[in-house]
């Protein structure tokens, strides 16, 4: 859930208005000339401040953090000189900072910024949805110009990954209003590019930062268009107003023969997952529940909608991570599924949709708008619930329609972080951030899951920890708030113009921070060296 808060509310844009805009201006794609390079993107952020949430991942283009990570998920130093130091107990961490570097505007980078930036997010005032996920920090002060040290309530075992979060300049941001000032949309900031340019619902463009402390980048202009619709997207691609763009499997192949481009595959920790509202009747029944989690074929969402790029979700975390509670999967089952709504209560009637106590077993089911993976398992889970009795109507929507019905309504969403599982799941399953924006949309409200949630959290020690997790992803089968469905690895076709070209683990969130676009900085055309 925190991907769709990340980018909340994404701006609709009509297939036609869409197919009639060229996001370059009067350039179609990048020209093939290595210096430039338009790529298609989902959504965009409601802005482009990190006092805000923008970045808070990493790979923000405008801005660095104190670490980065690199494309094997491992942390390196970015405005920090080092890894941090961190006391015996986990408490305390010390960052020296990177010598040198300098604002976009010129102005220079220190350990003020740093406190600036984190003191700015815990401000109870800083409309940051994200703002829990620094829970941990109980301070943070400057000693000098260059050391910067936090002081943490308890050993918050992933803190240092937090860090990547990009840094604000105070002598700017410090000088406007946080939720509404100009740095919202026009910021500054220490990173490989400058943004020259956001067409709210159309494109952000941005210029090479000449004095990026890394090293200038080869492209010098680079353009990410907001293309809500896969299929424009797709056909933006083949008509050369693109040089990349995330696409689903169905339409990513199309392009399989197609020699003057690549298609990069990222495994991820994305999952698409239906929500189960607590306060619906119907959906938050436990037996409900219960059955639509064994009576929904994941196996076949997987090989049929995703054609193979991804795997069957049995919770938030996917099979094979060191996270995962062995015996939590899901065996597909639909003779037990009506077997439980049966014990239940829950009787067929004459049309084979079930009811209890005067209550049919029917509730709405919103997807995306012009998301044709959303929509393809909305409506296969609609298909696979029919026959277990259960009567689930799909509907399409932005998120401005969706957003206030999800309380009742439930919604084909999409969450998953890499890494830590307290980034995710605290996020997605506590109960006192029910209601809070994209998190918790299922009003999700378990005492045993918010103990172990608050255990993994606050704990220094690995066993510790994979025990409150193993406890949560065991209770999620007792009471599914969700129904998981697939995790969903990432394609992106791009013209073979560069060199350099990765991708790392991703989390749901695939706009400005993932795709092979997450180090652009270091691309280089073909045939040449940076």
């Amino acid at each position: 859930m925190r991907g769709l808060a990340a980018v909340a509310t994404a701006v609709a844009l009509t297939a036609g208005a869409a197919a009639c805009s060229n996001p370059a201006g009067s350039a179609a794609g990048g020209k093939g000339d290595g210096e430039s390079a338009v790529v298609g993107i989902a959504y965009e952020p409601e802005s482009l401040s990190p006092l805000l949430g923008f970045g808070k991942d990493g790979n923000s283009k405008i801005f660095d953090g104190l670490l980065a990570l690199g494309r094997d998920m491992k942390l390196k130093p970015a405005l920090a000189a080092a890894l941090p130091e961190i006391s015996a107990d986990g408490l305390t961490y010390t960052y020296k900072l990177r010598r040198g570097v300098k604002f976009s505007d010129g102005k220079p980078f220190g350990a003020k910024d740093v406190v600036f930036t984190y003191r700015t997010i815990l401000d109870p005032k800083t409309n940051n949805a994200s703002k829990s996920e620094l829970d941990a920090v109980e301070d943070v002060r400057a000693t000098g110009d260059d050391t910067v040290v936090f002081t943490l309530k308890y050993p918050y075992a992933p803190f240092a990954q937090r860090t990547v979060l990009p840094i604000a300049p105070e002598h700017i941001a410090g000088k406007q209003d946080v939720n509404t000032g100009r740095f919202t949309t026009a910021p500054v900031g220490t990173g490989p590019y400058i943004l020259t340019n956001w067409s709210k619902g159309e494109k952000i463009q941005f210029k090479a930062n000449p004095g990026y402390w890394d090293g200038a980048p080869a492209v010098k202009k680079f353009t990410m268009a907001i293309i809500k619709d896969d299929d424009v997207r797709a056909t933006r691609l083949r008509a050369g107003d693109l040089d990349g763009a995330i696409l689903p499997p169905n339409l990513a192949k199309g392009f399989a023969g197609d020699k003057a481009k690549r298609t990069h595959a990222a495994t991820t920790y994305d999952y698409r997952t239906v929500t189960l509202p607590t306060g619906n009747k119907v959906a938050g029944d436990t037996a409900i529940r219960q059955a639509l989690d064994i009576a929904v074929d994941r196996r076949t969402m997987v090989d049929k909608i995703l054609e193979g790029a991804g795997k069957p979700a049995h919770g938030p975390v996917p099979t094979g991570s060191e996270w995962f509670t062995e015996g939590t999967e899901r065996t597909f089952d639909p003779g037990k599924a009506k077997k439980i709504l049966d014990a239940a209560g829950w009787k067929p009637g004459g049309d084979g949709i079930r009811a209890k106590d005067g209550v049919r077993a029917a509730f709405p089911l919103w997807y995306l708008s012009g998301d044709k993976l959303r929509q393809e398992h909305a409506l296969a889970y609609a298909s696979d619930a029919k026959k277990a009795g259960i009567d689930i109507r799909t509907q399409a929507g932005t998120w401005e329609v969706i957003e206030p019905r999800m309380k009742h309504d439930a919604v084909l969403a999409g969450g998953g972080a890499p890494g830590d599982p307290d980034f995710d799941q605290y996020l997605l399953l506590t109960s006192s951030l029910a209601g809070d924006g994209f998190n918790n949309m299922a009003w999700y409200d378990n005492p045993v899951v918010d103990k172990a949630l608050r255990d993994g959290r606050e704990s220094g020690e690995k066993a510790v920890r994979k025990a409150a997790y193993d406890t949560v992803q065991r209770e999620l089968v007792k009471n599914p708030g969700y129904t998981f469905l697939t995790h969903i690895d990432h394609l992106y076709v791009v013209n073979d113009n560069w060199d350099g070209l990765s991708t790392q683990i991703e989390p749901h969130d695939h706009g400005l921070a993932s795709g092979p676009w997450w180090n652009v900085e270091k691309w280089t055309p073909k045939g040449k060296r940076k």
